[in-house]
């Protein structure tokens, strides 16, 4: 059990199917919990807003459900008390008690026989699922468990008043209680194994930090864990091996496979001083690195905590199923007594008949389906989001995706490089090579985004080679030098200086404060902008474009990508505003770097962070994309509205399956054994279209 000031986590065993699940859940909501997250597959619990000291009561409350909370000094429990050995033994007893009905042999006919196979399977049914139907019944909750047990009480206890009063044949339903109990811990292997396939994505994530690392001390190396690992640890890390922690390069050259972090195919070619990520792959090369983030701090552990928080927002659609749910149980209750009721005083069936009705009734009856409707289908999706470098904050995010009408972006970083190209140069009474020298060299000195892409494009002429004495860089007004002959040289934002030349340039390079030439710069579009913009028209959401820089960068830069709407020279203070009108036209996206544009991130309907997870992006945005590519804005809608097609469809059979199957078996048509294979076979096929989610073509 871990407790932190935020989050509440413990291990509960015992939960066996989506309704145990529903019914931790309630019980945490009725007691105050917020942000709950119950997956009885892989047996966590988690929940905030309740103080360390109020912890133990919870804990108390969840075991009197009928739940055991392992704590962390706590043996794990048994294979002998696992669901699928229950599973198995009843098997064993329920094949030769319900082959009786197609095999001659004399004695599996004799009711004491019969009592003998049925009686085992049924102190199992009575130990798993009476319990829990008991203590749910106890605290006001029944779930699922009080249909199974109903129904197999009914048939074993008519089955035990015909054998004691030897009232024949038509009096022996032992199949039936035996058959009904071990179809449904069928179910519940089949539908806890499918279940774990739906959150694969969390699993392969963990499975990355269980690698082990070479940890190099003076001249010797040892082998550890990559749990074991520190901050500021030198590892050794050859080809073919995993990169254990996140850290820097000291030593070698090498590719790395990134793509379980951004699902980005190509290698990523790392040199000294370049920063790793933990979990990625060293395809090529040999390397020593020194780790500097590791465990709750390292870029892996946040990604997994992200999918794991996202997985407990639940989608507005799901309130409806869940509402459905907590009064499913009393609800079907009642309608196998009326069933009963109907078919023996009204129709007058055989009691036999009646009775079987009733417990069909109860049997084939699904409230699991409802429940595993919404959160398989999110976790797919969030999952195979998350194998293509998309985090996605919650199943809420997912069903807001879908209702996007407008998506406004910044300009610099989102939808250009930020790399400038020299436009054109213009020049007074001077040569151009010249010109070109002096930019390059003052360029030189600046480490500036803007200076690396210009000396990119602009080569130093070595008759032109000036020495200068001192150099200084004032961050957002430009260089400024002076030479061995006294002279001073700047280039600087046009607005600097004696007279603003921004209306027509963007730099300009003076020499004692004479300008000798303007300088014009042009952002470069990132690839696939135009493919995505159109794709936003052709699916009817509008794009803005929303940027803090000058009126005709913004206007040059729409006119390329075809965006009707721009704003420019805006503050973030007035983003935020300029987001908030934009809203009331509708829902909005926001696609931006995170950390400019923080404000407008999280106003947003739905705030999009483009370029590194940073701390600030991941806050901000309810959606992190960590390879910075505009593709994945497209593959972000397509997932968000399969996600959502496939949680109606789920919604939509569990709904018609129960409105459909109920009546049928209460007028005859489905006996109790045919009715148990449709319960368990009704949550694997909401399972399987989950799954489907994660392999289908989006279009």
């Amino acid at each position: 059990m871990k407790e932190s000031n935020v989050q509440t986590e413990l291990n509960v065993t015992g939960m066996h199917c989506t309704n145990c699940a529903i019914s931790i859940h309630k019980y945490l909501e009725d007691n105050g919990a917020k942000d709950i997250y119950v997956n009885f597959a892989s047996d966590e619990v988690r929940f905030s807003d309740i103080p360390a000291d109020r912890v133990p009561a919870l804990v108390k409350g969840i075991e009197s459900l009928g739940y055991k909370v392992v704590r962390d000094n706590d043996k794990r429990p048994s294979v002998w008390r696992s669901v699928e050995l229950k599973f198995i033994l009843c098997l064993l007893f329920t094949i030769p008690l319900w082959s009786h009905m197609f095999i001659r042999l004399p004695f599996l006919h004799e009711p004491y026989v019969q009592l003998a196979l049925c009686a085992p399977v049924y102190l199992m049914g009575c130990i798993y699922f009476g319990s829990s139907a008991l203590r749910s019944l106890w605290n006001k909750m029944p779930n699922m468990d009080v249909l199974i047990f109903t129904g197999s009480t009914a048939a074993f206890a008519y089955s035990l008043i015909g054998t004691y009063y030897q009232l024949g044949h038509d009096y022996q339903f032992y199949e039936t209680c035996a058959t009904i109990i071990t179809l449904v811990f069928m179910g519940n292997v089949l539908e806890k194994r499918a279940v774990k396939k739906t959150g694969s994505a969390i699993e392969d994530l963990v499975s990355y930090q269980d690698v082990s690392a070479t940890k190099i001390e003076g001249d010797t190396e040892s082998e550890i864990s990559a749990r074991d690992i520190k901050s500021g640890d030198v590892l050794k890390v050859n080809t073919g091996e995993q990169i254990p922690a996140d850290g820097d390069i000291l030593e070698g050259h090498a590719w790395v496979d990134e793509s379980m972090l951004t699902g980005e195919s190509l290698p990523v070619e790392k040199d000294k001083y370049d920063a790793v990520i933990g979990g990625t792959m060293l395809t090529e090369g040999n390397i020593r690195m020194v780790a500097t983030s590791v465990g709750t701090k390292s870029v892996l552990y946040q990604i997994i905590q992200l999918i794991k928080d996202a997985q407990q927002k639940k989608p507005p659609i799901q309130k409806f199923g869940d509402k459905v749910a907590a009064y499913f149980v009393p609800i079907v209750v009642a309608i196998s007594f009326f069933t009963f009721f109907i078919a023996y005083f009204i129709a007058q069936l055989s009691l036999q008949q009646s009775l079987m009705n009733a417990i069909a009734t109860l049997v084939v009856s699904c409230p699991c389906a409802m429940g595993l409707a919404t959160p398989t289908a999110v976790m797919v999706g969030l999952g195979r989001a998350a194998r293509q470098g998309i985090l996605i904050r919650g199943g809420s995010t997912v069903e807001e995706l879908s209702d996007i009408k407008q998506m406004v972006f910044d300009k610099t970083g989102t939808l250009t490089t930020g790399d400038f190209n020299i436009k054109a140069i213009q020049t007074f009474g001077i040569e151009q090579s010249q010109v070109e020298s002096i930019i390059a060299q003052l360029e030189g000195y600046s480490n500036h985004p803007i200076a690396r892409s210009i000396r990119k494009q602009l080569k130093e002429v070595k008759s032109y080679r000036i020495i200068f004495k001192e150099v200084n860089e004032v961050k957002g007004q430009g260089i400024f030098a002076t030479d061995t002959n006294g002279n001073s040289y700047s280039i600087c934002n046009a607005k600097i200086g004696k007279k603003d030349y921004s209306n027509r340039y963007d730099l300009t390079l003076t020499i004692n404060d004479v300008v000798i030439a303007g300088i014009v710069l042009e952002d470069q579009l990132k690839s696939y902008a135009k493919e995505l913009i159109q794709f936003l028209k052709d699916n009817g959401i509008r794009p803005i474009l929303l940027s803090g820089d000058r009126k005709s960068k913004c206007e040059r830069t729409a006119q390329k990508l075809g965006i009707a709407d721009v704003y420019w020279e805006k503050s973030p203070a007035e983003k935020l505003d300029v987001l908030s009108g934009i809203k009331k036209l509708g829902p909005t996206a926001m696609v931006g770097d995170g950390i400019n544009d923080a404000p407008a991130l999280t106003a947003a309907t739905v705030g999009i962070s483009l370029g590194d997870a940073t701390h600030v992006a991941i806050q901000s945005a309810k959606v992190v994309l960590l390879n910075n590519d505009l593709r994945s804005i497209e593959k972000l809608l397509r997932i968000g509205s399969h996600t959502l097609l496939t949680i109606k469809q789920n919604l939509f059979w569990a709904f018609a399956y129960n409105i459909v199957a109920i009546p049928l078996a209460a007028a005859g048509y489905l006996g109790p054994m045919l009715a148990a294979l449709s319960m368990a076979f009704s949550n694997l096929i909401v399972i399987g279209n989950s799954i489907r989610l994660r392999f289908k073509k989006l279009k």
